[in-house]
């Protein structure tokens, strides 16, 4: 399955300050986004682009969208006609889950492109995203890689707060993706905004009551959209070791692309071989 001609470009807004290891994170996930679906038009937008960051490396999310909507524009009079109502471009915002003030942001940006474009939603919750959280974990030496193999691992967690940002709706949202995590590693999993003050340490004494002793925190975050510093923090102050966040883990690709996918209904499957006339 390759993408279909004309249709419109996958833009990835991501947040966050502009920085070389932001730039990898995203590039890598675009291209395990292309891998999955050959002849992708996939472009990499930057919410908080400072107004002097070098067009080239670091291009700001609303400039990326106008020049999607002046190329539609140009050719308009030969664009499939498949495509004649579809947006200027397809907007996946690289957020583990929702948070508005960024969602805000990307709207902004959206309005002032002068761009028809149309935003999806973050990418989790979704299974994929526990998948990734365990394969952190597990590369911290905070939960066995596999639990069918049952190997042991000295210092696997009894009790994971998973953390996030974007207030109540993201916390809610990350505790979908928390159950899942649950389920895969069988201890209890909470989880917790990073961006309210004192919430991953309350998360820590609840499991702590709760018979945990060896705690670990899982950051359901991809990485750019939150200083590191603060996930950090938010561990010292729980007393408990961090894995890493999400990065461009495939999965992450892989969301990425079923956002966009699902908004113009394209499949991104192969379709199935029909059995021969006989």
């Amino acid at each position: 399955m390759t993408a279909p001609a004309g249709a419109p470009p996958l833009v990835l807004a991501v947040p966050g300050t502009p920085d070389t290891t932001t730039r990898r994170i995203a590039e890598e996930s675009l291209s395990i986004a292309r891998s999955e679906l050959p002849g992708l038009d996939a472009r990499v937008g930057y919410v908080d682009a400072p107004a002097d960051a070098d067009e080239r490396d670091f291009p700001a999310l609303d400039a990326v969208l106008g020049r999607a909507a002046a190329e539609r524009a140009a050719r308009a009079g030969d664009a499939a006609e498949a495509w004649a109502q579809a947006p200027d471009a397809v907007v996946v915002p690289l957020l583990a889950g929702p948070d508005s003030s960024v969602v805000r942001r990307i709207r902004q940006s959206v309005m002032s492109s002068g761009s028809a474009a149309e935003l999806t939603d973050a990418l989790g919750p979704h299974p994929l995203l526990a998948e990734a959280l365990h394969v952190r974990l597990s590369e911290a030496g905070l939960a066995r890689a596999d639990r069918a193999r049952l190997f042991t691992v000295a210092t696997a967690a009894d009790g994971i707060v998973l953390a996030t940002i974007g207030g109540e709706e993201a916390v809610q949202t990350a505790g979908i993706t928390g159950m899942l995590l649950s389920a895969r590693l069988a201890v209890p999993v909470l989880a917790a905004a990073l961006d309210e003050e004192g919430a991953v340490a309350r998360a820590a004494d609840q499991l702590r009551g709760s018979g945990s002793r060896n705690l670990a925190l899982a950051p359901c975050l991809i990485g750019p959209e939150v200083d590191g510093a603060l996930t950090e923090m938010a561990a010292k102050e729980a007393g408990c070791q961090a894995a890493e966040p999400l990065g461009a883990y495939p999965a992450i690709g892989r969301l990425i692309l079923a956002k966009y996918a699902d908004t113009l209904g394209i499949s991104t499957q192969p379709a199935p071989v029909s059995a021969p006339v006989r």
